[in-house]
């Protein structure tokens, strides 16, 4: 089962790079493009795809694991989904308007699936012995930190 770690945490990596590009580059354009809703879809299948190896994985290990990096990673999934297919909407039938909003989603849904990631970061790296009050402390704080300067900087683009 040790051979899956390395694909499950390649396509976990592979999925916030997709993502956060898709974000930020939305962000960046100022509307949402094709582009962009592929590369959230590339991420949501890349995140799934690491996910289930790391179900398999947590399923046939005998260590204990906390249900806490599950429920989030489960609930990270769905906002994802709902991230993707509602920018699939909006860039088929979506105002101009609604396209050059839709960074706002983008980034909210980025910063709560970061809570998950983080928190596979501080379960994963062995250095790290934290209870699950201290992983979701800190898998919560930097994304929050990461979203109180997203929101509080100056836009360069008039429109967003």
């Amino acid at each position: 089962m040790n051979s899956l770690i390395m694909p499950a945490s390649t396509a976990i990596t592979l999925a916030l790079i997709f993502y956060t590009i898709g974000v930020f580059g939305e962000r960046r354009a100022g509307t949402l493009k094709k582009s962009h809703l592929a590369l959230f879809w590339l991420g949501l299948i890349c995140d799934t795809t690491g996910t289930t190896i790391m179900t398999t994985i947590a399923r046939t290990s005998t260590a204990a694991v906390s249900p806490l990096h599950a429920i989030t990673g489960l609930l990270a999934i769905i906002f994802m989904l709902f991230h993707a297919l509602w920018a699939t909407f909006v860039t088929v039938r979506g105002s101009e308007q609604s396209r050059r909003g839709f960074h706002k989603l983008s980034i909210c849904v980025w910063l709560i699936w970061l809570i998950p990631y983080c928190a596979g970061l501080f379960i994963g790296i062995p250095v790290f012995h934290f209870g699950d009050a201290a992983v979701l402390a800190f898998s919560v704080c930097i994304p929050a930190l990461i979203g109180i300067v997203l929101f509080t900087q100056k836009r360069k683009h008039a429109c967003c």
